[in-house]
This record gives C-alpha cells, sequence and structure tokens, in this order.
C-alpha cells in the first residue's frame, strides 16, 4: 500500500508538470532512463567494461555472435533493472522534498526519506556495477584489454 501511495503521488506530481526543485529535471530524466551518470566508473577503469560501450566497440572487440547476444541480454535485463530503481530513487527524493515542503518535518520521518533515498541510490550503483561485473565475465582477457585500449583506460600493471 506504501509503495502505491509513493507511486500515485509520483504519478500526479508528473501529471501536474511539477518537477522537484532539489532534483533538477535532467537528472530525474537520467535516472528515469537508468543511464551510468558514472556509477560504475570504479568497474570501468579498472577492466570490467560495460555492456553498452562493448556493443558499440562489437567490431574492433571482434565480438562472436554468442558473446553480441549475451551481452545485448545483459545491457536490456540492466537498463530494465535500471529504469525501475530510478524510478523509485526520484519519488524517494519528492517524497524528501514533499516533506519539506508541507512544512511538518518530524525528525523521524525525515531520516526514514533519507535512508530510503540513500538505499535506492545504493541499488542503483550496484545495479550498474554488478552489470559491469557480468560483463567482463563474457569476455577474454585480450578482449577487455583491446576495450580498455580503444576507451582510453590504461592497463595497470
Amino acid at each position: 500500500m506504501k509503495h502505491l501511495i509513493m507511486a500515485m503521488s509520483v504519478a500526479m506530481t508528473l501529471a501536474t508538470g511539477v518537477m522537484a526543485q532539489a532534483l533538477p529535471a535532467d537528472t530525474a530524466s537520467q535516472y528515469l532512463s537508468g543511464a551510468g551518470m558514472g556509477y560504475a566508473k570504479a568497474a570501468e577503469l579498472n577492466h570490467f567494461p560495460g555492456p553498452m560501450h562493448v556493443l558499440e566497440l562489437a567490431g574492433p572487440l571482434a565480438l562472436s555472435e554468442t558473446q553480441r547476444v549475451a551481452t545485448e541480454r545483459l545491457m536490456q535485463a540492466h537498463k530494465t533493472e535500471a529504469r525501475a530503481l530510478g524510478a523509485k530513487l526520484v519519488a524517494a527524493e519528492r517524497a524528501l522534498e514533499q516533506l519539506f515542503r508541507s512544512g511538518q518535518v518530524d525528525g523521524d520521518a525525515l531520516a526514514q526519506a533519507v535512508a530510503a533515498a540513500a538505499r535506492l541510490e545504493g541499488e542503483y550503483r550496484l545495479s550498474h556495477l554488478e552489470t559491469h561485473r557480468r560483463m567482463r565475465a563474457l569476455l577474454s582477457d585480450e578482449q577487455v584489454q583491446r576495450y580498455d585500449a580503444l576507451r582510453g583506460h590504461h592497463r595497470k600493471h
């Protein structure tokens, strides 16, 4: 029921065109689209490629058909998950802002709202990092080295 109320609140906010002031529209759009937003940089810079860039570089990486199909599946599954988490995160940020707009900011309610938003942001980041971890398992070491070179990342020794 709590999730239904939150979803309805988000839908009403979107329907009226009111955007949360604390969460810029472009940031909300990125979360809603499942964008990376730098959340997987720790993976990307340490030889764990992302599926979107792997597909963009499929030719130079000489992906096999099996690798290409597996990468597409991984990316689609991730996008579905990231978009769902992004929507929940946007809703949590809007609920936090609404708490302050109401003028009735109870300490416990505030702590719960912040914890909910932080938990969702962590889940969003984990989704991106986990996808990079899974992508690495689909590539050979040589493909990862080539990916790093094509993306401008230098191999650590």
